[in-house]
């Protein structure tokens, strides 16, 4: 029969092992440890029902209520267990809210089955602790401006390949940062799960000895998921490098990116913010959109973008430029790297 310890945070972090969410599917769905699979013990509806027991009736009674509840599930949970253990002999590492009941009781359901399990003492509290203080840290930051439709987030990307530390504000919310930011994009995760993801990359970014992290320059609220405040501030004061294309090129890449969608989610987007684009400009874009006049709907987003970013830029306290007119994405990351501005500073 398989055995199961109890560790620290740093030990379950670097022990090797699927890890496994006992907690519920709602808990799970708030934020969870990025890369974990989700094998809860109870359903929501059952988590209550215990929650509410201890409340009324004490510990025993709701342990009671618990063995009851998960006892016809148990064959199915042992079966889920061992498809995670993927009949490896390295421990599965199981967490649950506080690291108590639900955790010690799947860590010993896997023992039966001989799976050696770990079990994270202070559960998913002491990684949500692990995680907020990623960004009370400081961090090698480099800020990418530049106006709408520039292909920031796709050289980040790009350099990313040639070894630069990067991370994908837009990518780990699941958008792009405007009103129009989440067309053709999965849903967004809740903010507690982005400041889980983004303390992983800052952490992985670390451990390789990233020199620079280069993150794209956002306004605090990316979609609905926001940046968190610490790693916020520090954005706004860390240099930015500004690049610059033509207004021909920008609004050929805003055209290539959006035309493809629903003209009826380009009006809503376009309508959410028709207080801040005032009455003519709204109407001549829902007239461009209705007509698929790509470029005159896009003409009239880039007017008032651009504003906002040129505010925005103001408050920079170093700001480099670089002109990329007429590269391409791949040749736009070399000559970054050539020409000094960008420094890949990875150990590999």
């Amino acid at each position: 029969m398989g055995n199961s310890i109890v560790t620290g945070l740093e030990c379950f972090r670097t022990a090797a092992g699927t890890i496994v969410d006992v907690r519920t599917p709602s808990e799970f769905a708030q934020g969870h440890w990025p890369g974990a699979v989700n094998i809860p013990l109870f359903t929501d509806d059952q988590r209550h029902q215990v929650g509410l027991t201890y409340k009324q009736q004490g510990r025993l009674d709701a342990i009671e209520l618990g063995l009851k509840l998960c006892g016809p599930a148990l064959a199915e949970l042992s079966t889920a267990l061992t498809h995670a253990a993927s009949g490896a002999s390295r421990p599965l590492r199981i967490y649950c809210w506080r690291g108590g009941m639900r955790s010690n009781s799947m860590a010993w359901l896997a023992g039966l089955s001989d799976h050696p399990a770990m079990v994270l003492d202070g559960g998913y509290k002491s990684y949500r602790r692990w995680v907020l203080k990623r960004f009370e840290q400081a961090w090698p930051l480099r800020v990418l401006g530049g106006r709408t439709g520039t292909g920031k987030t796709d050289l980040l990307l790009e350099l990313n390949r040639q070894g630069v530390g990067v991370i994908d504000l837009e990518g780990l919310a699941n958008h792009r940062g405007s009103s129009f930011g989440n067309l053709g994009l999965p849903p967004q995760p809740t903010s507690e799960h982005y400041e889980n993801k983004l303390a992983e990359c800052l952490e992985a970014l670390r451990q390789r000895g990233a020199e620079q992290i280069w993150l794209e320059a956002e306004s605090i609220q990316v979609g609905r998921c926001r940046i968190p405040k610490g790693l916020f501030d520090q954005m706004q004061s860390s240099p930015v490098l500004e690049i610059q294309r033509s207004d021909r090129e920008r609004v050929d890449r805003l055209v290539e990116v959006y035309s493809c969608h629903q003209k009826t989610e380009l009006k809503e987007a376009t309508e959410r913010i028709q207080k801040r684009l005032g009455p003519q400009r709204t109407r001549q874009a829902l007239e461009a959109i209705e007509a698929e006049n790509w470029e005159v709907a896009c003409q009239a987003m880039l007017d008032y973008y651009d504003s906002c970013y040129d505010r925005e830029l103001e408050r920079s306290p170093a700001r480099a430029t670089v002109n990329l007119e007429g590269l391409d994405t791949l040749q736009s990351a070399r000559q970054l790297l050539d020409l000094g501005h960008v420094n890949p500073g990875i150990s590999n």
